[in-house]
C-alpha cells in the first residue's frame, strides 16, 4: 500500500489496477470507435472500388463539407442582369460537396457524417432500388434526440404496422374530395395575401417573405379551421425551433454533453418545444370538448385536418385508432408540409418573373380555364401549362435535397455488399441536374421537357425526377403542395404581371429545403 499526504490518504495497489483497467476500457472503447470502426469500414468499402474523402477523427468530413459550402456561397452569389439563358446551377451551389466528391471518386463514394458512415448513391438503378424497399431491408434512419421532439414520431419517422395505420390515414386526408375541401382555405388566404400587395404598384415586394405569411396560414386554417390564429402562432414558433436545431446540427458534441451543459439555442429550443406541445393539446381539448357539448357525436369535431384526426382517436375499432400522442405528433409533422410549398411558390415566381414569356404563357391558360374568378378545385387539372412549369420549378429547386435510408444488417445494393449500420443517402438534386438524364441544357429553364408528361421527360427513368420522393416512402403531401402552388400562382397571374427586381442577389441555400438566402424581390405591376 501507498501512504500519502498528511490526512494519511490510503492508495492500495489493487486500487490503482482498477483505476488503470477502467482508463484503460474507456480509452480502447473510444479509438474503436472514433479509429478502428471507421476505418476498417473504410478499408472494406475500398476493396470493392467504393473511395472517398478521409475519415477526420470526431468530425468525420463535416468541416469539410461547411467549408465548401461557405466559400460556394460566398463566390456564387450574383446579381442581374438575368437572361432567358440564365443557368440554374442549382447542384453546385446547394451540395457543392457531392458534386467534386462525385467527379473524384465515382457515382458512388463514401463519406463521414461525424463517425456516421454515408454512402452516396447516384446511380439511377440502385437509388430505384433502395427506395422501391421491395424486401424491407431500407429503413428510414432515427433522427437526432432534437429532431425528433421537434417532429415527433408521425408519419415520416414510423415504421411497421404503426406507418401502415398513420400512411393510410395520411392518404385519406390528403387526397381526393378531402383536398377539394381544402381549397376554399388557400382561396381565401391568398386573396387576402393580394389584398395587401395592391399597395406595392409599381414597387418591390419580397415573395419569400409574403408566401413565408401565406403557406403558414393556409396550413392554420386547413389544420385548425376555426383555431388557426392559435395554429398560425404555433406555427410561427415551430419555423423558429426548427431554425435553432438547424443550426446546433452542424455542432458535433460528445455524446450526453449537452444533458450537463445547455447552449443558449438549446435552452430556447426546449422552451420552445414545451410551448408547441402545449398549445396543440390545448387546441385539441377544445375541440373536443367543444364537441362533446354539441352532442358528443364523429362529426362534431369538424372537417378540417384537426377534426378529422380527433374522430380517428376516437375511433371504436383499435385497429384504426389512433393515440392522443400520435395526433399531437401528426400536427407537428403539418407544420412542416408548408416549407415544401414555400420552396415550390418562391422558385416558381422567381422563375416566371425571370422568363416573361412563360410567365405570359401561365396567365394566358388561366384566364381561360378560370377568367377572372377565383380558380375552381375541379378545373385545376385543365392547367397544362402550369403545370409543365410546376415540375420544371420542382427539378430545379427540389423541394428535399437528399433521401436517406438505413440498413440494419449487411445487404446486397447491386454489387455492393454493404455492412450494417450505413446510411444510404440519395441526393436527388444531383439526378435532376444530371446531363445524361436531361441533355446539355440541364441548367437551364425548359418547361416544354415536360410537355408530353413526366415519364417521356425522364426517358421512363423514374429514379430522374424525385422532387417528393419515390416508392411507398413518397412525401404524402405533394398533391396538397402542388394544387396550392397552382392556385396561388394562378390568383397571382390573374391580377398581376412580375418582373424580377435590379436587388434580386441569387444565391441558394439549404435550409429545410432549397431557399434563397437573401429572398426574392420582385417588382409588381397591375393588370
Amino acid at each position: 500500500m501507498y501512504w500519502l499526504g498528511d490526512q494519511g490518504v490510503i492508495i492500495t495497489l489493487p486500487s490503482l489496477v482498477c483505476l488503470f483497467v477502467i482508463l484503460s476500457t474507456f480509452i480502447i472503447n473510444i479509438l474503436r470507435k472514433q479509429w478502428w470502426t471507421p476505418t476498417r469500414l473504410q478499408n472494406l468499402m475500398a476493396l470493392q472500388g467504393i473511395k472517398g474523402p478521409s475519415y477526420r477523427l470526431i468530425h468525420g468530413n463535416t468541416k469539410e463539407v461547411s467549408n465548401m459550402k461557405k466559400k460556394r456561397s460566398s463566390s456564387t452569389a450574383s446579381c442581374t442582369p438575368y437572361t432567358t439563358l440564365f443557368s440554374h446551377n442549382t447542384f453546385s451551389q446547394v451540395q457543392p460537396h457531392i458534386q467534386s466528391w462525385t467527379k473524384t471518386y465515382g457515382k458512388n463514394y463514401l463519406q463521414w457524417n461525424g463517425r456516421q458512415p454515408q454512402l452516396v448513391i447516384t446511380e439511377p438503378e440502385l437509388c430505384k432500388e433502395i427506395l422501391e424497399n421491395r424486401d424491407g431491408v431500407f429503413l428510414k434512419p432515427m433522427p437526432p434526440s432534437n429532431i425528433m421532439k421537434l417532429k415527433g414520431e408521425g408519419l415520416p419517422r414510423s415504421v411497421g404496422p404503426k406507418w401502415e395505420k398513420l400512411r393510410k390515414l395520411a392518404n385519406h386526408a390528403y387526397h381526393g374530395e378531402s383536398l377539394k375541401s381544402m381549397t376554399p382555405a388557400m382561396i381565401v388566404s391568398t386573396e387576402t395575401m393580394l389584398e395587401r400587395w395592391g399597395y406595392y404598384e409599381g414597387k418591390e415586394i419580397d415573395v419569400f417573405e409574403e408566401f413565408k405569411l401565406l403557406t403558414s396560414e393556409v396550413l392554420s386554417r386547413t389544420a385548425f379551421g376555426s383555431s388557426y390564429l392559435e395554429g398560425l402562432s404555433n406555427f410561427e414558433k415551430t419555423i423558429k425551433l426548427f431554425s435553432y436545431m438547424y443550426k446546433s446540427s452542424f455542432k458535433l458534441r460528445l455524446p450526453g454533453i449537452s444533458k450537463i451543459f445547455k447552449t443558449s439555442d438549446e435552452v430556447k429550443s426546449e422552451k420552445l418545444e414545451k410551448e408547441i406541445c402545449e398549445t396543440l393539446l390545448d387546441i385539441v381539448k377544445k375541440r373536443e370538448k367543444k364537441a362533446m357539448t354539441t352532442g358528443g357525436e364523429d362529426n362534431n369535431f369538424g372537417n378540417d385536418l384537426l377534426g378529422f384526426l380527433l374522430k380517428t382517436c376516437h375511433d371504436s375499432s383499435d385497429k384504426n385508432r389512433i393515440s392522443l400522442e400520435d395526433l399531437v405528433n401528426e400536427c407537428k409533422t403539418f407544420c412542416f408540409a408548408g416549407q415544401e410549398t414555400l420552396a415550390l411558390l418562391t422558385w416558381t415566381i422567381f422563375l416566371l418573373a425571370l422568363h416573361t414569356d412563360w410567365q405570359e404563357e401561365a396567365r394566358k391558360e388561366v384566364l381561360e380555364v378560370f377568367g377572372k374568378q377565383a380558380p375552381n378545385p375541379n378545373d385545376i387539372f385543365k392547367l397544362k401549362t402550369m403545370s409543365m412549369i410546376i415540375n420544371e420549378s420542382l427539378r430545379l429547386y427540389p423541394p428535399l435535397l437528399s433521401l436517406v435510408r438505413k440498413v440494419d444488417k449487411e445487404v446486397r445494393v447491386g454489387n455492393l455488399i454493404v455492412p450494417a449500420d450505413v446510411e444510404l443517402l440519395i441526393p436527388n438534386l444531383a439526378f435532376h441536374h444530371e446531363p445524361q438524364l436531361w441533355g446539355q441544357n440541364v441548367q437551364l429553364f425548359k418547361p416544354e421537357r415536360f410537355s408530353e408528361g413526366v415519364a417521356k421527360a425522364t426517358r421512363n427513368n423514374r429514379a430522374a425526377f424525385l422532387p417528393f420522393g419515390m416508392g411507398p416512402r413518397t412525401c404524402v403531401g405533394f398533391n396538397f403542395a402542388t394544387t396550392e402552388a397552382k392556385i396561388v400562382v394562378s390568383m397571382i397571374l390573374q391580377r398581376h404581371t412580375i418582373t424580377i427586381s435590379p436587388t434580386y442577389v441569387h444565391s441558394p441555400r439549404e435550409f429545410i429545403t432549397v431557399q434563397p438566402e437573401h429572398g426574392v424581390q420582385v417588382v409588381l405591376h397591375s393588370l
